[in-house]
């Protein structure tokens, strides 16, 4: 029987890059001479990536964009956090020991974002925390992106897991949906980037601290 696999939404569930991602969105539309925006006004959307962000950003600032103009802004974007990374990004409290733990028991770890899997990787790498997770991918890693089921389970076969023996941790709706949408149980946690309370998303559980995400419990979610 192959090992159970934890997944983990990457953005606000295992990493708190919100102050960076808010400095390479203000550094990109310094370029158009607009205003910083900040947390407050991007909440839902950190997460879903730098494109999202900046269109939405460029419409607070009256500066709804034109066709051609999103490239070079996203690549102003990337190139910026890419330098800058991890910043002052960081885990979750309690993440650490919670994967170390849940390792320690025999379960695969994965991570599946939306973010591009090359700022995922190199993040992750940058944070030394590469060892913990058999695969890690991202928005573009397939020709799909949560919450399409297909990201998800195209995960699970890249870690060499199995539906039937998977649980989804994630802190916003697109994660959510994707386990959903994949038949996989759900943990959500409410200390995120989701604009609503993540126990309206409908997960099958949800955890106040990483103290919570313990073996038993993912068992039990599994068994059930």
């Amino acid at each position: 029987m192959k090992s159970p696999l934890v997944v983990f939404d990457l953005d606000g569930t295992l990493i708190d890059t919100a102050p960076d991602l808010i400095a390479s969105l203000n550094h990109t539309i310094a370029s158009l001479d607009l205003a910083p925006v900040n947390y407050e006004n991007l909440t839902h959307l950190v997460g879903h990536g730098a494109q999202a962000m900046i269109e939405r950003a460029c419409r607070l600032r009256g500066h709804p964009l034109e066709s051609g103009d999103l490239p070079p802004l996203l690549q102003r974007f990337i190139a910026f956090y890419t330098d800058t990374m991890p910043g002052d990004s960081k885990p979750f409290p309690g993440i650490l020991n919670a994967m170390d733990a849940l390792k320690a028991a025999g379960f695969g770890l994965a991570v599946c974002t939306n973010k591009l899997e090359k700022l995922a990787v190199t993040l992750i790498e940058r944070l030394n925390l590469t060892h913990y997770f058999d695969v890690i991918t991202g928005g573009d890693t397939f020709t799909v992106r949560k919450p399409d089921a297909q990201h998800l389970i195209g995960t699970i076969e890249r870690a060499g897991g199995t539906l039937s023996r998977t649980v989804m941790v994630g802190d916003s709706a697109n994660d959510i949906l994707v386990a959903h949408n994949a038949g996989v149980p759900s943990i959500a946690v409410p200390f995120g980037y989701s604009d609503v309370g993540v126990e309206t998303l409908g997960p099958s559980r949800v955890i106040a601290h990483y103290d919570e995400l313990t073996p038993d419990l993912v068992r039990g979610l599994l068994a059930a």
